[in-house]
This record gives structure tokens, sequence and C-alpha cells, in this order.
């Protein structure tokens, strides 16, 4: 057998047995409510679809594109982060354009880290965000996160304890899978930190669409002197809907985005042009879809946790994502505790355990399911939990 660089190196994956479960019910004919997998089905805007199939139609859309992604794509990014955040960004120097949110970190960090470097990350996380700087060679250094924790303090406690000293601080607020906040206060914070230290600030902004109860999730380029330090990934994948169509951006500053440009130019040719172009739409045309979309989500948050309330498991409600991050009723550990969900109460939740060390004893639900099929949920949940 021979060795494979990287892959051999990784974890097992985290969910596979409550994936195989899964799938092992639903083959016996079980009815499974999957709360585990954040896949939005939310629909799309209709007004890109349309587009989209429109584009498809002409021959000269089918030829390679460009990986920085077409010119009016970045101008209309920038033109929903003027709009939105007050933030000017120039679509030439100061965006490109990445195949989702997940590949754009993984090789904006190639571009930022080598072997012997360290990167600032928060725990738990989403798991790229743990295993991307590996992917560079680089050493991780875990930052506590979630509701309550003051993220700046335990950012500025990893950096007084890592040798060497970070040269990147990933974060991403608002977060998965804790639904962690930020305010602009923390975001200027984090920005100052970074400038004191020389260190390039990557915040993942995957949830800035999806926010409830009158917050606004704020852009970390809003702090001042952010685009000094800072990069910013934007995606179009919770608010719009278009998870299938891995567009998302770079953003933020000169030098980072002109350094993840070049590497890029070698790697792809970026995305399906009439993707491209029906993205462009999607932004310029369907600008009230995000909240119509985190209106669905709201709705389905209440009812998870109004229902989880009344089976006597008591949840923080989030104020943002699409998630909700729960701590276990009982004394058992994440996975076993997901896994009897799933046997008892045939409902399927992430086992925080999955994304790093410090999420154990806890679950993450994704509000991928109406809110029926999310009563049922609870039904289910019930009889495992009596």
């Amino acid at each position: 057998m021979i060795q494979l660089r990287r892959v051999d190196a990784l974890p097992p994956y985290a969910f596979a047995e409550v994936e195989r479960l899964k799938l092992e019910l639903r083959r016996a004919g079980e009815d499974v409510v999957d709360l585990g997998f954040g896949n939005p089905d939310v629909p799309p805007p209709e007004v890109a679809v349309e587009k989209l199939r429109e584009a498809a139609l002409l021959p000269r859309n089918h030829r390679y594109s460009s990986s920085r992604g077409l010119p009016n794509l970045r101008a209309a990014i920038c033109e929903l982060y003027r709009d939105r955040f007050g933030v000017e960004l120039d679509p030439e120097a100061e965006a490109t354009m990445s195949l989702g949110a997940k590949e754009g970190l993984v090789h904006l960090l190639w571009v930022l880290l080598g072997p012997g470097d360290v990167a600032l990350v928060p725990s738990p996380s989403y798991p790229i965000h743990l295993f991307a700087p590996g992917f560079a060679g680089a050493a991780v250094q875990r930052v506590p996160v979630g509701p309550g924790i003051d993220f700046a303090a335990g950012v500025e406690e990893a950096w007084r304890s890592s040798q060497p000293r970070p040269r990147v601080l990933v974060c991403s607020f608002p977060h998965n899978p804790t639904t962690a906040c930020a305010d602009l206060a923390l975001m200027q914070r984090l920005v100052d930190f970074c400038r004191e230290r020389e260190v390039v600030l990557v915040h993942d902004f995957a949830y800035a669409d999806l926010a409830f109860d009158g917050y606004r999730p704020p852009s970390v380029l809003e702090a001042e002197g952010a685009r000094e330090v800072a990069v910013e990934l934007y995606s179009l994948t919770k608010g719009f809907s278009l998870a299938g169509w891995r567009v998302a951006f770079v953003l933020g500053r000169t030098d980072v985005v002109a350094g993840l440009a070049r590497l890029k130019s070698y790697l792809d040719y970026g995305s399906f042009q009439p993707l491209q172009i029906a993205a462009t739409v999607a932004l310029r045309e369907a600008r009230d879809r995000p909240a119509e979309v985190a209106e669905i989500y709201r709705g389905r948050r209440d009812a998870l946790c109004d229902g989880l309330a009344r089976v006597g498991w008591e949840v923080e409600r989030p104020a943002a994502t699409m998630f909700v991050w729960a701590r276990i009723p009982t004394d058992e550990a994440a996975q076993p505790f997901a896994l009897r969900l799933l046997r008892e109460g045939r409902v399927a939740v992430s086992p925080g355990s999955g994304f790093g060390v410090d999420g154990e004893g806890h679950v993450r639900f994704a509000l991928v399911e109406n809110e029926q099929r999310i009563a049922q949920a609870v039904r289910g949940i019930r009889r495992a939990l009596s």
C-alpha cells in the first residue's frame, strides 16, 4: 500500500457512524427525520434559476471561464457589501471568486501558511477550519468559542502560549456549530489584535444572512483598519439557497486576495459560466430573498426549541445560523447519545464531538426540515428521552 500524503493523516469521518445507522434504518423502511447534515432545503430565487436556464442555452457560455469570477459577478458582490455593510470594495483588487467557502478557505490557507506555521482556530468548529491548516503543513492552536465565551480574550491567551507565534487567525461569526454571534466591538478587538501582531485575520462569514429577532451580523470589514489585515469569505449557499452552485467570494486585503487569485489560476478555470451569470442576477435582483429564507429558519428554530422545552430539554435559542447547539440532557457522551436518538427516536443529529474535542457534551440540530417534520422529530426525541 502506498502512503497517501495528507489523506492518511486525516482522522476517520466524525459523523460516519451516525450516517451508517441512518442509511441502515432507511433501507429497512424506517422514517428518519434528518437534522444532522446542514444541507439547505429552501428553494433558490426563481429569477436566478430562470437566468441559469437561459444562459445554459447559449453555446458560448460552455467555454472556460475565469477563476477570479466574471467582472459583473465581482461587481455585484461589492455592490451588496456597499449597500448592506457600508463597505466600499474594489472588485478588481479586493474580490475574487471561490468554488464555495470551503474550497476558498483551504486554498487561502495554502497561500498564507506552510510547514512550521501556526494558525489560531476556534474550537469547537466546522471541521474544515480545524483541518485546513494541516493541509498546508501548519499546526493549530485552539481557541474556545461559544455563547458567553470571550473569544477575543481567548485569542490573546492562545497567542501568548503559542510557539512559534501564530501567523493566521481563523474565525467565523455567526458560528457553526455553537451559533455564537459577534458584534462590531468584538470584530474591532480582533482586527486591532491582528494589526498589532501582524497576523492575517480570516473570517468565514457563511451565515451572514441567517439572523433573527433584529440581530444583524457585522462584516469584519466594517471594523476600522480591517482591510489592512482581514479577508472575509461570503457565500451564496445559505441566504440565497444556492448550495450546489458553489459560488462564494474572498474579499478584503489586496495582497492576500491577489495571492489567492494567482494560486487559483493554476488550479481551476472558475465555475460553469451560466452559474456565475445567474449568481450575478441573484445578487442584484433577489436582494430580499435572504430575509425571506431567514424567516423560514426562524420558524423552524422556534418549532424545535419550543418542542424540546415541552419535553424537558431546555436549549438556548440561537440568534443566527441554521443550527441549534444543545447541551446533552443526560450524562452520555455525544456519539452514543446521538446514536440513541437515532435508534430510539428516529432522529439524526450531529454529535458535538465531531466538531473537535471541545464539542463533547453537545449535539447540533440542523434546521433543514419543515416545521411539521420538526414536530415529528420532537415526538421521537420524547420517546428516546423517556
